[in-house]
């Protein structure tokens, strides 16, 4: 046994289980490939400083959760916590934003890093598919990635989730709001950690998840009714089109999303059968982000759904996905000859697209045929040296038991018939 284990706080994904995940990540990916994002894919680690200045430097994941380090030349530099900055970064640096053609609709898909306790549903290490549309404030664009990702959960057979909506407002009406709410939490009885926090970004009190401080929420000012005369008209117009669109969600003024850069348009996918960890993706609008990390204004909206955190919803559910079978032929030569004739027939049936696998090793027919029952494949291919004289080879359905002799050049047409 190795003396080795995976770090505290994360896990390896093997199969048969690993294929749910591929699954999932497939499956939030398909609407944003057939709704004109295009894929990217980031560095695991930034600079320390992107973060800071991009999610906030009051937020849980800048104070307390990144795996940050100074490299032998002296950058600082942190395993990345989330998505949006990176992937605005890469936009950015890369002049996506000038091409004339706004917004810049990107998707992505990667591990995360954050320091946080261990427990079910939420890890050291995590895995998130995430969108962004960039540089264009329109309230439709904020409508479509809700029903996108929604669309995505469907798709997966989940039913038992919630779509929480509420409004952030923008630099106009949330520094009126920001004011009251501060007067009121001063009013509070609250620890220094948590009134310092107050001072620097008291929405971020009202995302606590104490119960201590909860309790003491009651009767907190909410934005909704600071909200200026153009968010309100904003955040209308996106309730209509995602209810236009089908798409049923619950209006949370009390939600806030654990980041700095929110504006306007903030949601969350929760899953009451996950306990305390609920939240199985969100997201919301950004204006103001590009300009904290020192580009053009570019207002921009989009989101991240957690595949961990997805694939406990669907377990939760009971759903048991559709998974393609990894081997669909399997190949069992009994003599020296067969396994070379049998080794190049499964490589032509991998050529016509037919998942088959072959019994290494040398087995015996007894060994070779329970390895075939493991391998969940529905046909085994039995060559033997009386089989080879006859030019044919032994066809064997292995959920029904039926056998039967089939012409080597036959052997790809019977099988692609049989398959489907």
């Amino acid at each position: 046994m190795s003396t080795f284990k995976a770090p505290k706080g994360t896990y390896d994904l093997l199969p048969p289980d690993s294929a749910k995940y591929l699954a999932v990540r497939e499956a939030i990916a398909a609407p944003l490939r057939g709704s004109g994002y295009g894929y990217i894919e980031t560095p695991g680690f930034e600079s320390v400083e992107l973060f800071a200045r991009g999610v906030g430097e009051s937020t849980d994941i800048v104070t307390k959760e990144m795996y940050a380090f100074e490299t032998k030349g002296g950058d600082r530099l942190v395993l990345r916590p989330e998505g949006t900055a990176s992937v605005l970064r890469a936009a950015l640096e890369a002049n996506l934003h000038k091409a004339g053609n706004l917004p810049v609709k990107l998707w992505y898909s990667g591990s995360y890093y954050r320091y946080e306790r261990p427990q079910k549903g939420r890890y050291r290490h995590f895995s998130q598919v995430g969108a962004e549309a960039i540089g264009a404030e329109d309230p439709a664009l904020d409508a479509e990635l809700i029903i996108l990702a929604d669309q995505a959960y469907r798709s997966l057979g989940l039913q038992n989730f919630r779509i929480l909506l509420n409004s952030l407002g923008d630099k106009e009406c949330r520094p009126v709001y920001r004011e009251a709410l501060q007067t009121f939490l001063r009013g509070l009885d609250l620890d220094e950690d948590t009134l310092r926090r107050a001072e620097i970004n008291p929405l971020r009190v009202l995302d606590d998840k104490r119960e201590s401080v909860q309790k003491q929420l009651t009767g907190a000012p909410l934005l909704r009714d600071y909200l200026c005369d153009a968010c309100k008209a904003y955040h209308e117009e996106v309730r209509e089109l995602v209810t236009a669109a089908g798409v049923v969600f619950e209006d949370d003024p009390k939600l806030v999303r654990g980041l700095d850069y929110y504006t306007r348009t903030t949601f969350e996918f929760v899953h009451d059968g996950l306990g305390s960890q609920s939240a199985v993706g969100g997201g919301g609008r950004y204006d103001g982000l590009s300009e904290m990390i020192g580009g053009p204004a570019l207002p921009s909206v989009g989101w991240a759904l957690g595949v961990d955190r997805t694939v406990l919803a669907l377990e939760a559910e009971g759903v048991e996905l559709e998974l393609p079978a990894t081997t669909s032929v399997f190949a069992v030569p009994l003599g020296d000859e067969a396994r070379r004739v049998l080794f190049a027939k499964v490589t032509e049936l991998r050529k016509n697209g037919v998942a088959a696998d072959f019994a290494y090793g040398g087995k015996g027919l007894k060994a070779a045929m329970k390895a075939a029952n493991r391998s969940g494949a529905r046909y085994a291919l039995i060559l033997g040296e009386r089989d080879i004289e006859q030019g044919v080879v032994q066809l064997k359905d292995l959920e029904s038991g039926e056998q039967s002799a089939v012409g080597m050049n036959e052997i790809v047409a019977e099988l692609e018939s049989g398959l489907g």
